[in-house]
């Protein structure tokens, strides 16, 4: 059985930094954003914000988008965000318990 997939945007802040990522298991990944786990674009630039994310019926599907997202223009990414979340709050406690 395939694992389901996320993509996700990680922000600084409002109009900051962006980073945009995939995986198998959202509430964790943020979890370690958030908190530094791992050295990387995130830690070094403080993009601990979710600020908008999909979900995929596999992992495959959500690497795809992630990595055509990332060819995309600053504002289409910022429209992609401020669509469902324009105030860019953070997202991460309606996904943190399941």
């Amino acid at each position: 059985m395939e694992k389901r997939g996320f993509v996700y945007i990680v922000a600084s802040q409002r109009n900051g930094t962006i980073y945009i990522g995939s995986t198998s298991n959202l509430p964790q990944r943020i979890w370690q954003h958030r908190n530094g786990v791992a050295d990387g674009f995130t830690k070094e630039h403080r993009c601990h914000i979710l600020v908008w994310y999909e979900a995929y019926d596999s992992l495959e599907e959500a690497r795809l988008r992630e990595k055509r997202m990332k060819e995309w223009k600053r504002s289409w990414k910022l429209r992609e965000i401020e669509g469902p979340n324009p105030d860019w709050e953070d997202l991460y406690p309606s996904i943190a318990n399941g």
